[in-house]
């Protein structure tokens, strides 16, 4: 593939955060910031649902058996392993993998986070997802760490 179809077909997200939490309390929060994600300035926060266990689903629900399918549960290990693929907050035709580790560290925990994504994914996605995903780990350092 070259570098130029490649760029536009690959999203590539790794973010790396000490937390002065244990384990479990990191997970736990990780849990809670992934079914509230703060959403952009002006709109309604997203509350999502996820059935943890392999295999579970993450959603919006919107009621009335409406809804957006972000994802399923691949792999769940509480209290160092979440992974989920699906389009998460895409409707396109994409294939996306989440995964967070947590590993104990002598004052904490040591979150690794990796977001991957293949398919057609406009431009203001690509931009919105660093950011995105940065802005819910900082509230979840912050939340857990308070």
């Amino acid at each position: 593939m070259n570098q130029a179809v490649k760029d536009e077909l690959v999203v590539n997200i790794e973010q790396t955060l000490e937390i002065k939490a244990a384990p479990e309390k990191v997970f736990e929060g990780l849990l809670k910031h992934l079914c509230d994600l703060g959403g952009e300035p002006g709109k309604p926060r997203l509350t999502l649902k996820l059935e943890r266990k392999p295999g579970g689903r993450w959603f919006r629900d919107l009621g009335s058996e409406s809804g957006h399918l972000w994802g399923f549960v691949q792999s769940i290990k509480p209290p160092t392993l979440l992974e989920i693929f699906g389009p998460l907050m895409m409707s396109h035709p994409v294939a996306g993998h989440l995964i967070v580790r947590l590993t104990p560290i002598d004052k904490g925990t040591k979150l690794v986070f990796k977001n991957e994504v293949f398919g057609p994914i406009p431009a203001d996605f690509r931009a919105g997802m660093t950011e995105g995903w940065g802005q819910m780990l900082d509230a979840l350092k912050r939340d857990v760490e308070g």
